[in-house]
């Protein structure tokens, strides 16, 4: 069942919660939502059966949430509260956080703005290329949003993500917005005032993220795993991945 949460700017926030146990919030990556990115892929059984109640969210722009078309409604300080929001919601206190791709963007600043919120965090999807390219790729991601059609996209990142978008009939205009948003990312000295336990997970196909190490070496509590075979759009699912949080959430 969809719940909703209202953010301090007044946009609404849908969530669901299923299971019961030890809590852990999911937040999906960009142009997707809580059912693309962790439903559809096994992730809600695979926690409950380990004995988790999952609480995932459709961030800002996604899914069934309010979809403002003001890149000044995306900001990731805006959007980490709007986690915390669903978090006081849904009754959590202090639970596991994992993000996928953008909600692992979203992840770290939940760790570092509001610390006392958070367990422990898992990272997917976003890598080494954190501190040296994410900007560019963006602006890749922008063009492909905004071009009259799929047709006029070259990039093939970009058109990956275009493609990805239209599915569904998700909002363009929403999602351009969140992407355009600004995006100030943290330095490894910054990552490293974290204290949670911090995993890392990317596929070993991933040239959008790079390797996993690099990411996680700047946390104190960091460790890295690389997925064999798997690319962005194909790790979420994998057992590995799977296999790697559920150890890391039971130690």
């Amino acid at each position: 069942m969809t719940d909703y949460a209202t953010a301090a700017d007044g946009v609404r926030i849908a969530y669901e919660s299923v299971g019961e146990g030890p809590a852990i919030l999911l937040i999906h990556g960009f142009a997707s939502d809580r059912v693309q990115n962790w439903k559809g892929p096994g992730w809600y059984d695979t926690l409950m059966r380990a004995g988790y109640r999952v609480v995932a969210l459709d961030c800002r722009g996604h899914g069934q949430s309010d979809k403002p078309h003001d890149p000044a409604a995306y900001a990731h300080s805006i959007m980490a509260r709007d986690a915390v929001a669903v978090m006081d919601a849904a009754g959590l206190d202090r639970p596991a956080v994992m993000g996928y791709s953008m909600g692992g963007y979203l992840a770290m600043h939940l760790v570092l703005d509001h610390a006392a919120r958070v367990d422990r965090l898992i990272i997917g999807g976003v890598g080494e290329t954190y501190f040296t390219t994410a900007q560019a790729t963006r602006e890749r991601i922008v063009a492909a949003l905004e071009a009259p059609d799929a047709s006029h996209v070259a990039d093939p990142v970009g058109r990956n993500f275009r493609a990805f978008a239209e599915q569904g009939g998700k909002d363009l205009a929403a999602l351009a917005a969140c992407m355009r948003a600004n995006r100030a990312t943290f330095t490894a000295a910054a990552l490293a005032q974290a204290r949670q336990p911090v995993l890392v997970v990317c596929g070993e196909l991933d040239e959008i993220t790079g390797r996993p190490g690099p990411l996680a070496a700047a946390f104190p509590g960091g460790r890295a795993v690389t997925v064999p075979r798997r690319d962005h759009m194909t790790s979420v699912g994998d057992k590995i991945y799977k296999e790697a949080v559920l150890q890391f959430l039971e130690e």
